[in-house]
């Protein structure tokens, strides 16, 4: 079984920054495909940022690119959400997912969050005006 622990998540003002972090066990890290999704109370999750196993290829939601980076570090089993220019709407529990195998690729995949098979228990990010 997977494991997958974020962390990094807290209060900050508009305009601020956080940084996101996910924890993976196992050793077949490399392989997966990893991603982050966000939930609001009552909400299904939605799609945020993930990155492919070789790290070569990123995707965003519209609503946060040019805000937020992905990216992994392989030999520590790492993934990161770097969160800039932070706005209240981005207040949400961040969620990390990973799959050995997607079964399909591109955008339209790796944001569908039926194609991950593990999730973390997230981390509450919260943006004050």
């Amino acid at each position: 079984q997977v494991q997958l622990v974020e962390a990094g998540g807290g209060l900050v003002q508009a305009g601020g920054s956080l940084r996101l972090s996910c924890a993976a066990s196992g050793r077949a890290f490399s392989t997966y495909a990893m991603g982050w999704f966000r939930r609001t109370p009552g909400k299904e999750r939605r799609f945020v940022a993930a990155i492919s196993w070789s790290g070569d290829n990123t995707y965003y939601a519209d609503s946060v690119k040019g805000r937020f980076t992905i990216s992994r570090d392989n030999a520590k089993s790492m993934v990161y959400l770097q969160m800039n220019s932070l706005k209240p709407e981005d207040t949400a529990v961040y969620i990390c997912a990973a799959d050995d195998e997607l079964g399909c690729s591109g955008y339209g995949c790796y944001a569908h969050m039926i194609e991950y098979d593990y999730w973390g228990q997230g981390t509450q990010v919260t943006v004050s005006s």
